[in-house]
């Protein structure tokens, strides 16, 4: 910015508010007026002898998306951009320039950044723009579109040279939307718009991504002990609640033995299951303790002859 304010201060630049002014002959003397007519004359003189073939190179068409900038012994010729369509030129003191007002593209080749974390890394992007002033992009900058490039690298590195690493990865439409902001300002003044910059890629160095990697995987198997962890609370805590609930209705406990009766019979196995009441069950326990015992003391019992 300040290299396009020194050249403003210089009185170097073309503005579109000059419009025709210094662009007649007669505005730099008699003597330069003189010889401009002179070569007119000399061009006409020529064009009339060698005619009709002069003809195809006095008149020039442009399309609809371009437009022409005339200079007359180099000087801007009044009128502005010559376009669409046809018109009429003097080959032998006429140049032209055209311009397409198409938008256009460029990759900005990768750049190699030091985010404001002190991290390397290397971005690319891609930047969109269109000429919406002819006569400033042929005057005021010798290529308008190599400029842009330089410039969008150069503003590249000095953005992204503020930013941190988090920065770059999560915020690329807030940093593209200032990249665009700063480009078009600084290209106004050659009749360039720059409508949008775009973040391609964002490339960490390899032992950073290893890092990184790391660092996420550890995260993520906190994460699961942490989510592990809390599913057996709640399971314990489930299981205690089903146990109080059990414990307070003994049907309860009827009902699950039948439940699991019904999910053995369904499976397709060779188990043979005899469902007995469980109180018909607790009594044949109970005999066969009661059993137990009394063999037992017998055994143990003295013979008397």
């Amino acid at each position: 910015m300040s290299g396009i304010e020194m050249e403003s201060r210089a009185g170097g630049r073309y503005s579109a508010s000059q419009g025709d002014r210094g662009t007649s002959p007669r505005d730099d003397g008699g003597s330069m007026s003189c010889c401009t007519y002179v070569l007119w004359f000399f061009s006409l003189l020529l064009l009339g002898i060698t005619f009709p073939i002069s003809v195809w190179f006095c008149f020039k068409t442009v399309s609809e998306y371009e437009r022409a900038i005339i200079f007359r012994v180099g000087r801007l010729l009044p009128g502005g951009p010559k376009g669409p369509g046809l018109f009429f030129i003097i080959p032998c003191i006429d140049d032209i320039q055209v311009v397409d007002l198409r938008t256009l593209s460029f990759d900005v080749p990768p750049q190699e950044v030091l985010s404001k974390d002190s991290v390397t890394v290397t971005v690319d992007a891609v930047v969109y723009f269109r000429v919406q002033d002819p006569t400033m992009a042929i005057i005021n900058v010798e290529n308008y579109k190599r400029s842009t490039e330089l410039l969008a690298a150069t503003t590249l590195r000095n953005v992204l040279g503020t930013k941190t690493l988090a920065e770059m990865l999560s915020h690329r439409d807030e940093i593209s939307n200032t990249l665009q902001t700063l480009l078009d300002d600084a290209t106004d003044p050659w009749g360039v718009k720059v409508e949008r910059v775009e973040i391609k890629d964002v490339r960490l160095p390899t032992q950073m991504q290893r890092a990184m990697a790391a660092e996420a995987e550890a995260s993520r198997e906190a994460r699961a002990k942490v989510i592990a962890a809390e599913g057996e609370q709640n399971a314990s805590r489930a299981l205690k609640e089903a146990a109080d609930i059990i414990a307070e209705s003994p049907n309860a406990l009827q009902l699950r033995y039948l439940q699991t009766l019904n999910s053995i019979s369904a499976e397709k196995n060779s188990t043979i299951i005899f469902p007995l009441p469980i109180d018909l069950l607790a009594g044949f326990t109970n005999k066969g303790e009661r059993g137990g015992r009394d063999d037992h003391s017998h055994m143990t019992k003295p013979s008397i002859n």
